[in-house]
């Protein structure tokens, strides 16, 4: 029960974090990362904001999941539900930044604390993100996952772009830095279950050892 309390706090304030380090690189106005220049780029052409956009795109990503035979976890449906919601939240409250250094601070901010909150609610073990869930059902049809990944967030950052959302320095950071932060991050949160002590139950598979013999 403890256990799974702690998977639910790491779970949910990673999916805050995750929404704010969205917002933050959003403010910043340098470029967002592949799928939030779908998101904004939807928000602008056809209106609603850019966390409903997040929302609506993960529940029709989840769709695709049933061809590919995914099954998701309460992580999954939460990122989905959640992440949106987080992200309009920090958008609203963070202040505008006008400066260039506030600016960049924005940006390496909100990809460093998206880093971070990948580990969390990924660390969690509840089950990945709509996004991520794609990305491996495909490959798990015999398809490489760098190719996989590569040609999902080209196809989304084109999209994006020709709809309108913001393409920039802030997008080939993010590309360059995620995976290297995800790969400290992770493995640091990843919340493991605990070790059982094996010689208890070698002893109760041996039984108890014979007394000496008496000489």
């Amino acid at each position: 029960m403890a256990l799974m309390a702690r998977r639910l706090v790491q779970l949910y304030a990673g999916l805050a974090f995750y929404g704010l380090g969205i917002a933050l690189q959003v403010s910043s106005g340098l470029g967002n990362d592949p799928w939030d220049v779908f998101h904004q780029g939807l928000a602008r052409r056809f209106g609603l904001s850019f966390g409903a956009w997040i929302v609506i795109i993960g529940a029709l990503v989840m769709l695709a999941w049933i061809p590919l035979r995914q099954r998701p976890g309460i992580g999954t449906v939460s990122n989905a539900l959640l992440v949106g919601v987080f992200a309009d939240v920090f958008l609203y409250l963070l202040p505008d930044p006008h400066a260039a250094a506030a600016r960049w601070a924005f940006l390496v901010a909100g990809i460093a604390v998206g880093g971070f909150a990948t580990g969390c609610y990924i660390g969690a073990g509840l089950g990945p993100g709509p996004r991520d869930g794609l990305m491996t059902g495909l490959a798990a049809r015999g398809h490489s996952v760098r190719v996989v990944r590569t040609s999902i967030e080209l196809s989304v950052l084109a999209a994006g772009w020709l709809l309108g959302g913001t393409v920039g320095v802030g997008t080939l950071l993010y590309a360059v830095a995620i995976g290297p932060l995800a790969h400290v991050f992770i493995p640091l949160l990843q919340i493991k279950e605990p070790a059982r002590d094996a010689a208890p139950a070698a002893a109760e598979r041996t039984g108890p050892e014979p007394e000496p013999a008496s000489s």
